[in-house]
């Protein structure tokens, strides 16, 4: 890339920045990167990417994807790119831009919300989930553990829901207003935003009612004999879901674990399936599962939450099944056992079952406390920063600790960079045996 080499000696570095979190998070990133005299491009994409970086820097793709390859190689070339920055690296734009930084030498830096939700924020090298770096070896995390500083995990920030709703609002109807100033991009979600935040207003009106059913349905499944397990959904359009999992829907997951829960599961067994806090209601599980439990005769053992929180789900479980969500390190962290269904980063032998999804029914196997403690310990001192972009203080927070991992160069430290990614060659076998089907 031109000049790499010589801006490596000097010691500056220049960063590109792509798409990020809807906060300032990345222009705040960016401000600090440039206090300390390196150079700072950014590229937009849409009409909504230029909400969030109210700086210089910025140059627009307007073209094809066909064409991002070469704008992209050009633009890390001109500017002799160091360190390329992006929000979740499954994205289209994100993939192909990221394939080309690491061919010419450049640092791959991936942001996503917090593992350890829910005011912390995930920053890696090269990827997440099932392509992080982050150790699977129980030896080795336990090794950065003892390593690290004691960490406080008390909750220090709360949520606040216009944060949350107005700038994702504002971000896709600007785009969708103004799609012709960017005719060629494409969206990395899958519904029609107007369509979507149709669903979310009439899904909040009943959201109370939601609420006060399922912790009717608490109580009565308390009161009742019989291990309970609990399965938890994840949204559609998690690329969690898309590109890491062995299912091409998660109608596929449910199917597999229900045909799993009637053939394996002891007869006076309870399976709670447990709708995600974000899920817009498009998908209509409730009627999906409906179908699907009268199909298999499963009435009486099966029930669907559609509200409440999934620690009230949790207390007193068996055990919780997930595809890859980090809802298993809450399960984990309250002393559930947990299966997972595709590569998870603590998708750890000692803290996961490590047995088949049909074993689980009938003998959990238990994580270890100890493990479990230091598995969380090593994640938020290596690959987490604490702040969220959901409250102000939670973002300057996360814009001073983010930038500091940044400059400093300690994305996976202390030694939490596994090299290759030791989730790697499961998630390549899931995938290719996902293409035979």
């Amino acid at each position: 890339m031109g000049n790499l080499t010589a801006e490596r000696a000097s010691g500056r570095r220049s960063f590109l920045f792509l798409q990020g979190p809807l906060s300032p998070l990345y222009a705040r990133l960016a401000d600090e990167c440039e206090a300390q005299g390196h150079r700072v491009a950014r590229v937009n994409f849409n009409v909504g990417d230029r909400l969030h970086w109210n700086r210089k820097g910025a140059v627009a793709f307007k073209g094809r994807i066909a064409e991002w390859p070469r704008f992209a190689t050009n633009l890390m070339e001109r500017d002799s790119v160091t360190d390329i920055i992006m929000h979740g690296e499954r994205r289209l734009y994100h993939r192909i831009a990221a394939a080309i930084a690491r061919a010419h030498g450049a640092r791959v830096i991936v942001t996503e919300l917090g593992y350890l939700r829910p005011d912390w924020m995930t920053i890696e090298l090269n990827g997440t989930g099932a392509a992080s770096h982050f150790p699977n070896d129980p030896a080795a995390i336990r090794l950065i553990a003892a390593n690290a500083p004691e960490i406080d995990f008390a909750p220090r920030y709360r949520t606040q829901f216009w944060r949350v709703a107005a700038p994702d609002v504002a971000y896709n109807l600007l785009n969708t207003a103004l799609w012709w100033l960017y005719p060629n991009y494409r969206r990395h979600t899958i519904y029609y935003p107007p369509l979507e935040y149709a669903a979310w207003c009439w899904r909040l009106t009943g959201e109370r009612s939601r609420n006060k059913a399922a912790a009717i349905e608490i109580e009565r499944l308390r009161a009742t004999k019989g291990p309970l397990f609990v399965f938890a959904l994840q949204l559609e359009g998690d690329f969690q879901i898309r590109h890491r999992s062995p299912f091409s829907s998660f109608s596929e997951a449910i199917e597999t674990v229900l045909a799993s829960f009637k053939a394996h599961a002891p007869m006076n067994a309870t399976l709670a399936i447990k709708a995600h806090p974000l899920d817009n209601g498009l998908d209509r599980w409730r009627r999906y599962l409906t179908d699907a439990v009268r199909r298999l005769n499963l009435q009486s053992r099966v029930v669907f939450f559609d509200g409440g929180a999934l620690g009230d789900v949790l207390a007193g479980a068996a055990g919780l099944v997930t595809v890859n969500s980090s809802a298993g390190i809450e399960a984990l962290q309250r002393g559930c056992p947990v299966k997972t269904l595709a590569p998870a980063i603590y998708d750890v032998d000692g803290i996961t079952h490590q047995g088949p999804l049909d074993s689980f029914w009938t003998a959990p196997a238990a994580p270890d406390p100890k493990l479990v403690g230091a598995f969380v310990k090593a994640l938020a001192a290596s690959v987490q920063a604490r702040g969220t972009i959901y409250s102000r203080e939670g973002l300057d927070e996360a814009a001073q600790n983010i930038s500091q991992r940044i400059l400093q160069m300690s994305r996976n430290a202390p030694d939490a960079y596994a090299d290759p990614a030791p989730r790697r060659e499961a998630l390549r076998r899931m995938i290719r045996e996902r293409c035979k089907r």
